[in-house]
């Protein structure tokens, strides 16, 4: 069985993201390069760039960047939304749990308005997979297919939640305890992910609930 190399497959995860509209304008998706401290960005219609991780000279790869250097279990991250992923800076800041499947795959979401490491550092140190950072919406993945599952999973939460909070009407979260076990095996799976990107190895893909 041959595996398809890991530029083809960024552009393929573009693809599927672009196709299902859930990039938007100035969008871009990366890759993590295990074993090499660098990854590929790529956006539509463009061919991916290998850029070091410590190369900040580029404001758009420095934000993809900067969670690979704060989170070593993220393998790919799309810097771009939906329609409703779109509306989540203005409109929530943050995306509350409500869904089992949300906060099994996506966690609690990051928020930072600050762009100091410090303060980035600290806003993923939660472990969510979406981070709204000033007006940017990203989201994360263990690896690239695990990303374009996360992405199609926030847009459906984040239209959801955008829908609800327009009513007015109270909204109701998951209890703590369903939380705190779907997170639990979320950083689970992060732990796992992170431990093969340090031996310089791709993460497995994470397979059922």
């Amino acid at each position: 069985m041959t595996t398809m190399p890991i530029a083809a497959e960024l552009q393929d995860a573009i693809r599927r993201l672009d196709g299902k509209h859930l990039l938007g304008d100035g969008a871009s998706v990366s890759v993590r390069l295990p074993g090499s401290g660098a990854m590929l960005l790529g956006v539509p219609d463009g061919e991916p760039l290998r850029i070091l991780l410590t190369d900040d000279t580029d404001a758009v790869a420095r934000q993809h960047a900067d969670v690979y250097r704060a989170r070593p279990d993220v393998g790919a991250i799309a810097l771009g939304a939906g329609t409703y992923g779109h509306l989540l800076p203005d409109v929530a800041g943050v995306l509350p749990q409500v869904f089992d499947e949300q906060a099994r795959h996506l966690g609690r979401t990051a928020r930072t308005a600050s762009g100091r490491p410090d303060d980035i550092k600290r806003s993923l140190a939660d472990g969510g997979n979406a981070w709204v950072h000033g007006s940017s919406l990203l989201v994360f993945g263990t690896t690239l297919h695990r990303l374009v599952l996360n992405a199609e999973l926030l847009e459906k939460c984040a239209k959801a939640y955008v829908l609800a909070a327009g009513t007015d009407e109270p909204l109701h979260t998951l209890p703590w305890w369903v939380c705190r076990i779907a997170n639990g095996r979320l950083k689970k799976d992060q732990k796992r992910a992170a431990e093969r990107f340090a031996q310089g190895l791709l993460p497995e893909e994470v397979k059922g609930y």
